[in-house]
């Protein structure tokens, strides 16, 4: 299956989630990610905000409201400009706007995040395969910026729900594999 037909596919098994499962799934995900020691040692970590019913990962963002020792991080949200990603900080009640994709960005007058300051990178996807591979939306950001020595030696974890963790994917040469992949049901 080529990757436009098994990204369609996905998208619209995703789609077909209720809320209650979304996010009894997205909490679930979280909450491994928290209990992971990667996690729990990143000082800066890149996240996403949930679009188009992509686990959501604001959990982890309550509990940084909370105080808890989450609190303690940095978080890096992507600006889309062009065809690159612009990382800026970010935290609870900082203003965002919707980019050119209706994706929510942190203002342009945010704080920009430096590559070295960076730990640890959530990487949303449309699916990943078990030897870390993601299939992607088809923009190309997240390959073109893990193909940049600065990020290419940065830990990253691609996030999806387990029905989108396979086997096999497309893949092509541009292709960038993850350290790791996140679902409800652990890290693998």
């Amino acid at each position: 299956m080529i990757k436009k037909e098994l990204r369609s596919l996905l998208l619209k098994k995703r789609r077909s989630m209720s809320e209650t499962e979304l996010r009894e799934k997205s909490d679930r995900l979280c909450c491994y990610l928290q209990n992971f020691s990667l996690f729990q040692t990143a000082k800066t970590v890149l996240a996403y905000f949930s679009f188009h019913q992509e686990p959501d990962l604001s959990l982890l963002f309550r509990n940084f409201e909370k105080k808890t020792t989450f609190s303690t991080k940095t978080w890096g949200f992507p600006r889309c400009a062009e065809k690159s990603l612009f990382w800026h900080i970010w935290q609870p009640g900082n203003s965002l706007q919707k980019g050119a994709y209706g994706i929510l960005e942190p203002e342009l007058n945010a704080p920009l995040l430096k590559s070295s300051e960076v730990d640890l990178i959530l990487v949303p996807a449309v699916a990943c395969n078990v030897n870390g591979y993601r299939l992607g939306y088809g923009g190309g950001f997240y390959d073109r910026m893990l193909s940049q020595p600065e990020w290419a030696l940065k830990p990253t974890i691609g996030i999806v729900f387990e029905f989108a963790y396979l086997q096999h994917l497309p893949i092509d040469s541009w292709d960038k594999p993850l350290n790791f992949v996140c679902t409800e049901n652990g890290i693998k």
